[in-house]
């Protein structure tokens, strides 16, 4: 099972974290300050495997960004490799190349992506096709939305004479 997973940049700075299982602050931060530090010191041919606690750690450098997750010390690491590169391409598939601006200006989307792939630190869907699907109807959702909340201020402004036009 998938305990955590964190996105940082080359420079260290974190872009992305989503826990499955309950951590207080500060170990989060000491976690994730490590982690940053163990993964960015390592050689670009080295194995994307580590031991990290009770932890094994499989990460995965994509353009500027490091995908980090950590898995039970049972679970295969071939398999999380895999998970990381399905996120990689539901996310290049929805931006349309994915960059670490797109995570910094879009994290909600990223989350969203992420929800929608797993579960609990599950894997929930594997089909590329659904979960950008379900991303699609999400996102004609929350148009409809801000269209409908952008009529309803029009007309309360109306009402109130604010129109900003002249009288």
């Amino acid at each position: 099972m998938i305990q955590y997973m964190l996105l940082f940049s080359r420079q260290g700075k974190l872009r992305l974290q989503k826990w499955y299982n309950p951590i207080d602050m500060r170990a989060k931060r000491r976690t994730t300050r490590e982690l940053i530090t163990m993964i960015l010191s390592r050689k670009p041919k080295m194995c994307s495997f580590l031991e990290y606690r009770d932890q094994k750690i499989v990460y995965k450098r994509y353009a500027s960004l490091f995908f980090c997750v950590a898995i039970d010390s049972g679970d295969n690491e071939l398999l999380t490799l895999e998970i990381i590169h399905r996120y990689v391409e539901l996310l290049d598939k929805y931006f349309g190349s994915v960059c670490e601006l797109d995570i910094i200006f879009n994290f909600e989307k990223a989350y969203f992506v992420l929800d929608e792939l797993l579960i609990a630190g599950e894997v929930q869907e594997t089909s590329k096709k659904s979960v950008l699907k379900a991303i699609a109807a999400q996102d004609m959702l929350q148009d409809e939305t801000e269209s409908k909340t952008g009529l309803d201020e029009m007309a309360d402004k109306k009402k109130l004479g604010l129109s900003g036009g002249l009288p």
